[in-house]
Formats: structure tokens, C-alpha cells, sequence
């Protein structure tokens, strides 16, 4: 090949690159946002000022581009000579504070192997270099004093062929430069015999740029000399932020910004609007605790200025000052609702609704200011601190209170206030609502101190004070007395003066006393042990003069007891009165809870009575006829008719009494019967036992009358309001029929005919004991029993062996109190349901007991089944009944969970319900029937998956029989889930 015809092959391939420069120029784009040009030969409009040497080496090639912007490339292609050493020096380039720069090359490149003839001193490479310089003034830099970048290799080379098609490869390398400490540097280019093409030259750093981020500016910042460095920055908030602690960003050698921590907040009454805050408009308002966002000012609040950072109350609202701004304003609540009272003895239930208006809080709290009436002053007077409140007498959050250690036969004033959270902030007149309460008659308290007095080496004189709270007349004082660590052998002394003298004791013995008071309510609980000890033995000639005074007093001893008893079985009765007797002092001996010696009765069977005339009159008063009046007639009795009217008393105020009528045409038989239930009534006086006013004999019809109990029994009190009372009023319902069944017990008293029918309830939902037809009194011994001979038995209230042996007790009237129970807590259901007595009868033998009833806490049906214990010597007494039931009432959490239902095993043996209406019919809810059917609940399966709001859909109105409804249904799910589950 000529050497014309190489050159020209030369300058075709310069004018190749140009063009393929041209292309590269039109299509060129911006430069990335964190990319700063030092150095860009692509936009540089005039000389580009590089210096090549020799002169002949490199060469500046200027055109335009297809939009007439200036092009400016370096070429150089003498592949003919030996030896090339070509360089190119650019001019001094400023790196502004960068410590690493990036250079990206573009360039053309000639395949050695297309040029003719082989030239052996062809290259495919070209070398890089950089010279750090302070100022611009080097340009004169020798060769060695350059820092070598790389050598640079094309990843595409050109042919001859390409030349002629005018497609040409462009190669673009990218090389990092640094650490930089100098001002600036010049870049230099090596050509060692290559054909090259140099299209373009661009120097740049990178650097993160200018951003906001959680409302913090952060700045451009230049990234650091090391490729894996981070640089930590720090922001500053925005206008109108501020931060406890500036919000920090890291720069990567990427120019990326990265781990963001921490970030500004907008001032209060600011909001973040696109990165910056903005004000808040009036009518809202933004706290420094809020949202991002402006918000709305609560109910009850304004603003009009721009920028709150609160809203201010209407007139009449309140905000508390620990109530975020976010909250309502608030105002007190009105009065607490129907609050009732439910009496026990000296202990009162106080039980109210929620206040219709709550001020809008959910923090209400209640209190409970008591007031007791003085007689003699005739005006009311704080309670005094002996009263106690249980759980507590201020900031009560539930809505009742047990109120205990009231007087007796006192009247009362309660005032429950309702507050909130902004009721001290206003000075409104106290909401709140109050009851007048009568207490009953009650138990006396315990006596506190027993003291020694003198003693022997038989016998120690004991005396003490009055209860605290005697709560009426002190009848008599029982003092029990055993020989210590001998607690099982006891001996009962009774005396009615506040001492006594103890004899038939051991010598230089340890005694332990307990006494304890009795009013006509019954006996007060017994003090704590007090422990005393009798003299030691005197010597043998003293006590030989003793003999005789001993023997003398035994003789004497032993004749009076034979007149006692020869008074007694010469007497016209077999009933014994303590009246008649009235000893200072009675004892009895226990022994393993048996008495070893007879007793004194406190009650007398009128039945003994050879003249009933006799027992009514001494146990009942006689009423004059025209101190009553009958208005109305309230029921019908198995003797006559039962009415109502007031009673007028000379001397005492009118109230109103029910009239028990005995009707014309009665025999003495009858007659007998009817008044022998007015001779057992007017022996007890009890809160909790039907109080007998008198009887009408000397004139006819006649009448037993009673107090009046406006709510009437107490099964058909509850089935009208099914659903209606809290299980606090429940267990306070059953709470005084234990007390009254209590009481009776501790007479030595059967009632035999204990149900719901049989007990009656007064305004205040006292509950009280009556129908005394059926009952019989205990024989001496407190194991036997009143065995019948024949007659009617009820028997879904009655124990097995009272079944099947006629033989009542104390503990048989405990299982009636169980059934009794259960009606309380069903309102009023029938037990057993439908069942015949003899189907009841075999179920009780095997074992079978009624279910739970629905939503009863399982404390309750757990008393329930000790109850009905078929060993009647398992089954609770009923003072303990009465304590369990109080420790539930003092603890309402106890009442809380209720007993998982079970199946009714009791009918038909668990059998599933057959339809729809059986299911209501079974629950006494088949009125609904109909209403079901037309609203397309025709399966039980679709019944099961009702909800509350389906119910109220179907046309259930009534909240008692809603909540049935779905208790049963939830039952019936789980009845679904487990096939059978065991009672």
C-alpha cells in the first residue's frame, strides 16, 4: 500500500470521527442533578486552549454540530512512524473543593488489524495522566511530573469497512481521580501510536444536592475523597420548625443521601404543607403534640385567629388542665337516675343508674354523703365515722355502694352526687340524688372486752359491756365457755345481766370465753376468745371443811332439778315457755355438737296447746274491728280471701296492712289451722319474717293480719320484671331470705315450705319470709326431725329424704333454699320445667340437678349445688350461707363471670330442640312465634347466628327478653359445637 493511500485511509478515518462526534453531540442529555461539571468540551464555545506536543501530534478538529453548536475534537492517527510519544494538555482545571473528580472520556479507536500492510507499531490504547497545581500558571509540566490515571482501551474499535458504511463505534470510559489537595490540576493524554478520535472531554465531581427531608434543609454537599465514605450532615428545619435535636442525613460517594435520623416538627399552630409549614386558619388549631395537620377545633370550642395552638371553651363548657387539646369541652354532669335502696338489717345497698347527661366525659365518679336523722333534735346530722362504705364512700366509679354499721330503727338520708372531671371548675348547685331509708332491726354487734372478775379453783366471775350497737333492747347474753384445747366439748350459759359467775370448773385450768347478745332480731356474733384461768387446789384440812357446805349444796341441787322436772311433765302442754320460767340464767352442754342436757325453747309449737285459744292469744294481739278497714281484695287464700287497707291503731300512725280472711261456713278444724299460722307468726320478729300485726277472734269474719308487702310474691314479682334488676339486687334478694331462714333455724324452727311463691316483697325489695301452714317445730334433739303422716309435699322444693322419709330438718330447708335460689336467678322460672313430680322424683335419685341459670355467676350456682348435697350433713348452714353471701356482696367482682350454661339433661336427657317454637316455647318466650316465622327464622341453624340487632328487627322490644333470647341462642351454639356436655 502506497503511502498516499494510507494517509488517506487517515484523514477518511478523522473525518469519520467527526461526524460519528456530530451524532454523539445531537443526542447528548443534561447532566444529572448530583453531577457538577469542572470541565465539559462539548459546551466550551470558543478555543479550548490545549496545548499538544509536538505540534504534530495531536490535532483540534473544530465543526458544528447539525444545530450549529461548536464541536471541538482532538484526533491524532501517525500509525506510519516509530516511536510516537503524542500528548495533549488541557488547560487548568479548578476542582472547587472536590477531593475526588470524575473524567469520562468519548473516543473513536482504529482496529490495528484493518490497516494494510500490519503495521507493527499500531496501538489500541492511549494513556491518561493528572497534574495537581495551585494556580494556572504550570503549564510548562515535564513529562515524569504527571500522576498516571490509566491506560485507556477501547471496548470497540473501527474498520475500513465501517468507514465506508459511516458507523462508527464510541467508546466512552469513566475514570475517578484523588484524593485532591491541591487547587486544581491539568489532565494530559497519551498517545504511544494509535488512531484515535478524543470526541469529548468531561471533568466533574459529585456532590448530594440541595434537599428537604423531614422539614430540614440539607445543602449541597460535595461527597467525600474515599468511595465508600458517608459524610454525616446536618439539617437545618424549615421556617417555622424547630427540633430538640437537628435531624442528620449521610452523604454517599455517589452523590446519594442516605440514613435520614430525626426530623423537624411545625410549631404549634403551624401545619406541613409540601415540605414547609404553614399557618392555621381560624376555627383551627394545632398543638405541639398533634398531627402534621391543622385540625378542626372540638365540639364546644372555637378559634378566630390564624395560628392557634388551642381552642377556647364555649360559655358554660370547660376543659380540664390535663385534657389534651383534642378533647371536647365539657360540662358537670347532671343528678345520678332511679336509685333504690335494698335494707338488710343495719346495712343498706345503694344502687343507682348513670346520670342522663354526662357533661360528655366517660371520668364520672360518685359520692355518697350520709345524714341521720336525731329524734330529739328532730333534724338530720352527719352519720359519724363509724359508718363504713363499702368499697368506698367518694370517687366511686361503679353505681353502687354497700353502706354497713348503720343504727337500727333509724332513719336515714343519702345523697349520692354525681361529679366529673370539670365539676370543680365550675361552681354549679351539687347534682344529685336522695333516698330516704328506714333501717331494720338487727343483730346486736360484738361485744369487744370480757373481763375477769374474782375466782376460785372452781369458778371465775366474768363480766362486760354493752355491744357498741346494742340495734334495740338486749334480751339476754349467751357466754360459751370450754376447757382449753377442748373446743369440741362446750357448755352454753344464758344470762341476762352483763356478768356472771361460771362454777364446775377444774382447778388451775385455762378457760376460753366468747359472749354474745341477742335482741329480738336474734343473736350477734360472738366476741373474740378471751382466755382465763381457775385458782390452784387449796390444801387437804381447808377443803375437808368444805365437805359438808358441798354435799349439802349437791342434795339441794339434785331436789330442786326433781321439782323442775315433776312441774314440767305435770304440765298441760309439752311446749315449754321460756315467759312463763324467765330464769336469770340457762345453761346448755355441748359435746360434739350434741346438747347433753335439755334446753330452754325460744319457740313453742302451738299445736301442743290443748286450748289453741290459749297460743293465739298468748302470741298474737287482739285487733278491734273497727280499727280496720278493707279496700280491696289482692288475692285468695286457701281459707278465704286475701285484702288490703289501713290499719288505724290508737295512738300510732295509720299504715296499711294485708287482712287474712277466714271464710263463712268454716269448721273448728279449720279454724284451728288458720289461726295456728297467726300463733307461729307472732313468735318471730325478724326484717326478714312477715311481721303479724294481730288478729281479729271475737267478731267475725276472722282475720290474721299482717304488714303489707306492696310488690306481692316474689316468683310473680320477678316474672314481670325479667331482666330488670342487677345481681347485686339479686343476691341482696336472697341475702335477706337466707337471713330470715337463719333466724327461723336458730329457733329450732322447720319452715317445710320454703319457695318463691311463699316468700314476699316489699317496696323497698326486702324479701321476707311467710306461709308458715306446712311448718313443724324440731324435737330436742337437733338431729331429729318432724315425720309427717301423709299430706301434700312440694315436691320440686323438697329434699330426698324428705321425700321419701317425711323427715324434715334444718337442712332440708336448706335444699328449698337452694331451688329458691335458682327461681331468683331464672325470674322466676319453673323448676324442672314441665316435668312430672315422679319424673323430678327419679332425676333428683340419679343425681341429676337443675342447669345454671342463664348469665348466674358461678359463685352463686356453686352455692346452689352444696345445697343440694344428697348428704343433707354436706349441705351448708344457713348462717354460713348468709356469710358467703355477704363476703359476695362486699366483693361485686365475684359476680362477674358467669357459669358456663349447661345442658338441660333434666329434659328429655339433653334431646336438641325439634323447631323453632318448641325452642321459644322452652325459654317462655313463644309469643314471638309468629314474629320469627314471618321473618324468615324457620330453622334453628339460621336462628344460631342471630345478633342482637336481628332480634330487635324480628320485633323483641323488651330488653329482659332480648337478653334471654340471645343467651339462649349463644347456648344453643355451644350446645352445637359439643354434642353433649355433662351437668
Amino acid at each position: 500500500m502506497s503511502m498516499v493511500s494510507w494517509w488517506s485511509c487517515a484523514s477518511l478515518h478523522i473525518r469519520c470521527a467527526f461526524f460519528i462526534s456530530l451524532a454523539v453531540c445531537a443526542t447528548r442529555g443534561a447532566t444529572p442533578s448530583n453531577e457538577v461539571n469542572l470541565l465539559d468540551s462539548r459546551s466550551i464555545m470558543g478555543d479550548l486552549g490545549w496545548i499538544a506536543y509536538p505540534k504534530n501530534g495531536w490535532e483540534e478538529i473544530g465543526e458544528v454540530d447539525e444545530n450549529y453548536a461548536p464541536i471541538h475534537t482532538y484526533q491524532v492517527c501517525r500509525v506510519m512512524e516509530h516511536n510516537q510519544n503524542n500528548w495533549l494538555q488541557t488547560s487548568w482545571i479548578a476542582n472547587e473543593g472536590a477531593q475526588r473528580v470524575f473524567v469520562e472520556l468519548k473516543f473513536t479507536l482504529r482496529d490495528c488489524n484493518s490497516l494494510p500492510g500490519g503495521l507493527g507499531t499500531c496501538k489500541e490504547t492511549f494513556n491518561v495522566f493528572y497534574y495537581e497545581s495551585n494556580d494556572d500558571d504550570d503549564r510548562n509540566i515535564h513529562e515524569t511530573q504527571y500522576n498516571k490515571i490509566d491506560t485507556i482501551a477501547a471496548d470497540e474499535s473501527f474498520t475500513e469497512l465501517d468507514l465506508g458504511d459511516r458507523v462508527m463505534k464510541l467508546n466512552t470510559e469513566v475514570r475517578d481521580v484523588g484524593p485532591l489537595t491541591k487547587k486544581g490540576f491539568y489532565l494530559a493524554f497519551q498517545d504511544l501510536g494509535a488512531c484515535i478520535a478524543l470526541v469529548s472531554v468531561r471533568v466533574f465531581y459529585k456532590k448530594c444536592p440541595t434537599v428537604v427531608k423531614n422539614l430540614a434543609v440539607f445543602p449541597d454537599t460535595i461527597t467525600g475523597s474515599d468511595s465508600s465514605q458517608l459524610l454525616e450532615v446536618l439539617g437545618t428545619c424549615v421556617n417555622n420548625s424547630v427540633a430538640e435535636e437537628l435531624p442528620r442525613m449521610h452523604c454517599s460517594a455517589e452523590g446519594e443521601w442516605l440514613v435520614p435520623i430525626g426530623r423537624c416538627m411545625c410549631q404549634a399552630g403551624h401545619e406541613e404543607v409540601n415540605g414547609s409549614c404553614q399557618v392555621c386558619k381560624p376555627g383551627f388549631y394545632r398543638s405541639a403534640l398533634q398531627t402534621r395537620t391543622c385540625s378542626k377545633c372540638p365540639p364546644h370550642s372555637f378559634t378566630k385567629t390564624e395560628g392557634s395552638t388551642s381552642c377556647q371553651c364555649e360559655h358554660g363548657y370547660y376543659r380540664k388542665d390535663t385534657d389534651l387539646p383534642n378533647m371536647a369541652c365539657t360540662k358537670p354532669p347532671s343528678a345520678p337516675r332511679s336509685a333504690i335502696s335494698n335494707v338488710n338489717e343495719t346495712s343498706v345497698l345503694l344502687e343507682w343508674s348513670t346520670p342522663e347527661e354526662t357533661g360528655g366525659r366517660k371520668d364520672v365518679t360518685y359520692s355518697v354523703v350520709c345524714r341521720k336523722m336525731n329524734a330529739e333534735l328532730r333534724q338530720h346530722e352527719p352519720c359519724g365515722s363509724h359508718v363504713r362504705y363499702l368499697p368506698q364512700r367518694t370517687g366511686l366509679s361503679n353505681t353502687s355502694v354497700m353502706v354497713l354499721d348503720l343504727l337500727a330503727h333509724t332513719n336515714y338520708t343519702f345523697e349520692v352526687e354525681a361529679v366529673n372531671g370539670v365539676s370543680q371548675l365550675t361552681n354549679p348547685l351539687r347534682q344529685y340524688v336522695s333516698l330516704n331509708v328506714t333501717t331494720n332491726q338487727a343483730a346486736p354487734s360484738p361485744i369487744t372486752l370480757v373481763k375477769r372478775g374474782k375466782t376460785a379453783k372452781n369458778s371465775i366471775a366474768v363480766s362486760w359491756q354493752e355491744p357498741d350497737r346494742p340495734n334495740g333492747i338486749i334480751l339476754e347474753y349467751e357466754i360459751k365457755y370450754f376447757e382449753k384445747d377442748q373446743e369440741t366439748s362446750y357448755t352454753i350459759v344464758k344470762s341476762k345481766e352483763t356478768d356472771v359467775v361460771v362454777d364446775g370448773l377444774k382447778p388451775s385450768s385455762a378457760y376460753i370465753f366468747q359472749i354474745r347478745a341477742r335482741t329480738s332480731a336474734g343473736y350477734g356474733a360472738f366476741s373474740r376468745r378471751f382466755e382465763f384461768e381457775t385458782s390452784p387446789y387449796l390444801s387437804a384440812s381447808r377443803d375437808q371443811g368444805h365437805v359438808p357446805v358441798i354435799a349439802v349444796a349437791v342434795t339441794l341441787g339434785i331436789i330442786l332439778l326433781a321439782l323442775i322436772t315433776g312441774f314440767l311433765l305435770s304440765g298441760r302442754r309439752c311446749g315449754y315457755s321460756k315467759a312463763k320460767q324467765d330464769p336469770d340464767e340457762e345453761k346448755m352442754h355441748f359435746h360434739n355438737g350434741h346438747i347433753k342436757f335439755p334446753g330452754v325453747r325460744t319457740y313453742i309449737d302451738p299445736h301442743t296447746y290443748e286450748d289453741p285459744n290459749q297460743a293465739i292469744h298468748e302470741f298474737a294481739k287482739e285487733i278491734d274491728v273497727p280499727c280496720i278497714t278493707i279496700e280491696r281484695v289482692i288475692g285468695a287464700g286457701e281459707f278465704g280471701e286475701v285484702c288490703s287497707g289501713p290499719l288505724r291503731l290508737p295512738g300510732k300512725r295509720e299504715i296499711v296492712v294485708a287482712i287474712k280472711t277466714l271464710k263463712a261456713g268454716y269448721t273448728e278444724k279449720q279454724r284451728r289451722d288458720f289461726l295456728g299460722e297467726a300463733s307461729i307468726m307472732g313468735q318471730f320478729d325478724h326484717p326478714n319474717i312477715i311481721h303479724l300485726e294481730g288478729v281479729v277472734t271475737k267478731s267475725k269474719p276472722v282475720m290474721i293480719i299482717t304488714e303489707y308487702m306492696e310488690n306481692g310474691s316474689l316468683d310473680t314479682f320477678l316474672k314481670k320484671n325479667d331482666g330488670q334488676f342487677t345481681v347485686i339486687q339479686l343476691v341482696g334478694m336472697l341475702r335477706g331470705i337466707a337471713s330470715g331462714m337463719r333466724y327461723l333455724s336458730d329457733m329450732g324452727y322447720v319452715h317445710r315450705d320454703l319457695a318463691a311463691r311463699n316468700i314476699l316483697v316489699n317496696s323497698n325489695l326486702v324479701c321476707k319470709v311467710s306461709d308458715f301452714g306446712l311448718s313443724r317445730v324440731l324435737e330436742d334433739d337437733p338431729e331429729a326431725a318432724y315425720t309427717t303422716r301423709g299430706g301434700k309435699i312440694p315436691i320440686r322444693w323438697t329434699a330426698p329424704e324428705a321425700i321419701s322419709y317425711r323427715k324434715f330438718t334444718s337442712a332440708s330447708d336448706v335444699w328449698s333454699y337452694g331451688i329458691v335460689m335458682w327461681e331468683v336467678m331464672s325470674y322466676g322460672e319453673r323448676p324442672y320445667w314441665e316435668m312430672s313430680n315422679q319424673d323430678v322424683i327419679k332425676a333428683v335419685e340419679e343425681s341429676y340437678r337443675l342447669p345454671s341459670p342463664m348469665d348466674c355467676p358461678a359463685a352463686l350456682y356453686q352455692l346452689m349445688m352444696d345445697c343440694w348435697q344428697k348428704d343433707r350433713n354436706s349441705r351448708p348452714k344457713f348462717d354460713e350461707i348468709v356469710s358467703l353471701l355477704d363476703k359476695l356482696i362486699r366483693n361485686p367482682s365475684s359476680l362477674v363471670s358467669p357459669t358456663n350454661r349447661v345442658s338441660n339433661l333434666l329434659v328429655e336427657h339433653g334431646s336438641a330442640f325439634s323447631s323453632v317454637g318448641e325452642w321459644l316455647d322452652a325459654i317462655k318466650m313463644g309469643r314471638y312465634t309468629k314474629l320469627f316465622m314471618e321473618s324468615g327464622y324457620t330453622s334453628l341453624d339460621v336462628v344460631t347466628q342471630m345478633t342482637l340487632e336481628d332480634v330487635r328487627r324480628v320485633g323483641v322490644t323488651l330488653a329482659g327478653h332480648q337478653k334471654k333470647i340471645l343467651n339462649s341462642i349463644q347456648e344453643m351454639r355451644v350446645q352445637m359445637t359439643n354434642a353433649t356436655i355433662p351437668v
